[in-house]
């Protein structure tokens, strides 16, 4: 097994004024108020986990290239 541990910063409200429409289609400017920042943790996990797999992934080619051979019997 692997164990691995990592940390997420947390993605920040944008204040800056964004064009958008409303449900009319009428074009509207709207802006964040406040601190609304998501929590992107739990979606960070299989991110975690695909980028584990590639390393090792990569390892396994390297030492397949370096020694000509696969891992195990």
């Amino acid at each position: 097994a692997i164990v691995a541990r990592f940390a997420v910063k947390p993605t920040s409200s944008i204040l800056t004024p964004r064009k958008s429409i409303d449900k009319d289609g009428n074009d509207v400017e709207i802006m964040t108020k406040g601190r609304h920042d998501p929590c992107v943790g739990i979606r960070a996990v299989p991110i975690g986990e695909a980028m584990v797999a590639c390393a090792i992934a990569d390892h396994y080619l390297r030492h397949r290239a370096q020694t000509g051979k696969g891992v195990g019997p």
